[in-house]
């Protein structure tokens, strides 16, 4: 796992930005070390991982407000602007882009010839495919014969 990955981590349990985590340097090698949560958590108890203080310059209506909405307050469909689609989940571009990172690398490896290259891709442009990994299930469910390695390496493109 690289110090970005650690962070990213880290940023999640302590429950703040990704930017406001730091790394002691002489944890660094640790810290490069960190394969599971388990371990960035070891490195947090331990003090080598740790997060800025929260600042705190909020007006007194905002805190107010941030009060109110911690109870569930001003959260309901009025305030809401957007389809449930259209609010948090992972855009489109990204997930094609990815799909497509992995259509092109099987391409590139002679997996796949130019026909199913671009009957997958005309799928993965009609949005037919959730996640990475219901593409690469697609293909291997039309008789592609994908290997562990290069499943490994579709996984992390």
């Amino acid at each position: 796992m690289s110090v970005k990955l650690t962070k990213r981590t880290a940023a999640d349990m302590l429950k703040r930005g990704v930017s406001s985590v730091r790394i002691k340097p002489d944890a660094l090698e640790d810290a490069k070390k960190a394969i599971t949560r388990e371990d960035v958590r070891a490195l947090i108890k331990s003090g080598k991982v740790y997060a800025l203080k929260e600042k705190n310059n909020l007006s007194v209506y905002s805190k107010i407000l941030k009060e109110k909405r911690a109870k569930g307050r001003r959260r309901g469909k009025g305030r809401k602007k957007g389809t449930r689609k259209a609010r948090g989940t992972m855009t489109y571009q990204k997930k094609v882009r990815a799909q497509r990172r992995i259509l092109a690398e099987l391409k590139e490896e002679k997996v796949i010839n130019n026909e199913m290259f671009k009957k997958f891709y005309a799928l993965v442009k009609g949005g037919s495919f959730q996640t990475k990994m219901t593409l690469i299930n697609h293909i291997k469910g039309r008789g592609v014969s994908i290997t562990d390695e290069q499943m490994d390496k579709l996984k992390h493109i």
